[in-house]
């Protein structure tokens, strides 16, 4: 190994030492006890497939319906992600990067305080409510507006929206502006010049963008709990009960692979049918 080489391995070593200290081992820690059994509050050491099986039996249709809203607002999340990232790009001109600037700057807004405005605003004497009563659409409040899937969805799609522009607008920048003129140079439709150069060449950007809505979605326990309520609750509220209300280690650790696994084939099944719709267009 050349010196240049060992001195990029240890620039690399503090972060993969941390990235292993604090990531990897703890996930595989929590792996292996997803094999265990709880007996009288203690972890006893004896691999069994029986945790995954009761997360079949007791979670499935918990995970069923986390995935359906996650899907959702993954979807909801890249279209208007997109939207706004070619707005930014090739509509917005000079405006372009001060309509980026705000964009980036909700980012500062912290988590739960987008959740408590959301929930303000959705609840009996919130604006939607005191509006729709205001236009004599609605004579008392809804008060299933709050405490819905609608509200979960519509949270976290602000929540994530920034997040999912960043790596879409970092794909769109990519593309040069010159294939695009060419292309209108020789007749080609709107449509044709979107379908044809733009989105095959922001793909990845798209992924990214629905990939990270997706992953925060399906194991986010906060947002169901407090714009959702009881009626919606999601898988990783159940990952929280078993953990912090049973302290059953065991099935918590099997619940969230389980979670894990079925994320990455459900990105995995996206990535490839989003690829041959391209391909085929």
């Amino acid at each position: 190994m050349s010196a240049i080489d060992r001195r990029g391995t240890l620039l690399f070593a503090p972060a993969l030492a941390v990235f292993a200290i604090f990531f990897l081992i703890p996930v595989g820690f929590f792996f292996v006890v997803s094999f265990w059994q709880l007996k009288f509050y203690n972890l006893v050491p004896a691999f069994s497939f029986e945790n995954y099986g009761e997360v079949y039996r007791e979670y499935l249709h918990a995970g069923v319906f986390t995935f359906s809203i996650a899907l959702t607002i993954a979807t909801l999340t890249t279209v208007f992600a997109f939207l706004l990232a070619y707005l930014i790009r090739f509509r917005a001109g000079r405006f372009g990067p001060a309509l980026l600037f705000v964009v980036m700057i909700t980012l500062f807004g912290g988590y739960l305080v987008k959740i408590y405005a959301w929930k303000t605003i959705l609840g009996t004497q919130g604006i939607v409510n005191t509006g729709l009563m205001a236009a004599g659409i609605i004579d008392e409040p809804i008060a299933w507006i709050l405490y819905s899937p609608h509200a979960v969805v519509l949270t976290l799609v602000h929540f994530l929206l920034p997040f999912a522009v960043l790596p879409i607008y970092g794909a769109l920048r990519g593309i040069a502006d010159d294939p695009l003129e060419a292309a209108r140079d020789i007749g080609a439709s709107p449509f044709r010049v979107l379908v044809d150069i733009v989105l095959p060449q922001a793909m990845p950007g798209l992924i990214a963008g629905f990939a990270l809505a997706f992953l925060i979605s399906a194991g986010d326990y906060v947002t169901p709990r407090l714009v959702g309520g009881t009626s919606t609750f999601m898988v990783g509220n159940f990952i929280e009960s078993q953990f912090v209300n049973r302290l059953n280690a065991p099935v918590g650790s099997a619940l969230s692979f389980s979670v894990l696994a079925a994320c990455l084939v459900t990105l995995a099944v996206a990535t490839l049918l989003a690829r041959r719709l391209l391909r085929s267009r």
